[in-house]
């Protein structure tokens, strides 16, 4: 029977990763082996650097005047942090949807010609769109008003012809930053079965605020909590557990994990 030769190979190394505002620690010391094909899903209380990690990852980061990263994100061997890499092909590789859907002010086919035009595609441009669509779920309700405003859309559609957008410049990563919470039930729903489905082809890590839809999307789960630092200067956010997301909401192996996935704080 032929195995996955994805299964637990990490596609992303967090090494003692800590992250900072200025002289804010937002993040202290997590370590994280992000498996290469499955859906991971950050979760945890507000306020405990769930998204501000995501960020990092694709260096997202950087963006933010007086963020500063210690410990090394390892992506195919090489410390993103490195000098002479380079961030925008960063975020090429690693791309990123984000929590409030944000079209490009252009039509639906040029937002997902535009990043792969710019990437340098020189392969049929309209295959490339409408397979990028159906990817991600959203060909049917575009197919007939290709040249019409990405803002035609509804607020799901949007969220999903961002997707598209990502899933067309071939990035091997997708980092999804609460994608759903602004979303109806049934668009989310919609956009949790392309997940399963987009998993077949890339590595996803989801940020989310919504436990059951941790357990129904992921794999593993890393769950994040916050304390208060010395000198009472706010919180930092902290790794308290990671492993398979069954493990994480069956039988977790940490106190506050279990507190967490119950409900009795968050």
């Amino acid at each position: 029977m032929p195995t996955d030769k994805r299964v637990n190979q990490a596609c992303i190394k967090l090494e003692n990763v800590s992250i900072s505002y200025g002289g804010f620690e937002a993040v202290r010391n997590v370590y994280c082996d992000i498996p290469k094909g499955k859906v991971t899903a950050f979760i945890g209380p507000s306020g405990c650097g769930k998204s501000t990690l995501l960020r990092s990852i694709n260096r997202m980061n950087d963006l933010i005047e007086n963020c500063t990263l210690k410990g090394r994100v390892i992506y195919e061997g090489n410390d993103l942090y490195q000098p002479n890499i380079d961030p925008v092909e960063v975020r090429r590789r690693i791309g990123m949807v984000f929590q409030q859907p944000n079209p490009f002010p252009k039509s639906i086919y040029e937002n997902i010609a535009y990043g792969a035009r710019i990437n340098g595609f020189t392969g049929n441009m309209c295959q490339l769109v409408e397979n990028s669509l159906r990817k991600a779920a959203v060909w049917e309700e575009c197919k007939d008003k290709l040249n019409e405003s990405g803002y035609s859309l509804s607020g799901g559609q949007q969220q999903r012809l961002c997707i598209a957008r990502t899933i067309a410049v071939q990035p091997d990563v997708i980092l999804m930053d609460e994608p759903c919470s602004a979303l109806d039930p049934i668009s989310t729903l919609k956009i949790e079965e392309m997940i399963h489905e987009l998993k077949k082809t890339f590595t996803i890590i989801i940020v989310t605020h919504n436990m059951q839809q941790a357990l129904r999307v992921s794999d593993m789960t890393a769950f994040f909590n916050a304390e208060v630092q010395a000198g009472g200067s706010g919180k930092v956010g902290y790794l308290v557990e990671f492993n398979s997301t069954q493990k994480i909401f069956n039988s977790p192996t940490q106190k506050a994990t279990q507190d967490y996935v119950a409900g009795r704080f968050g």
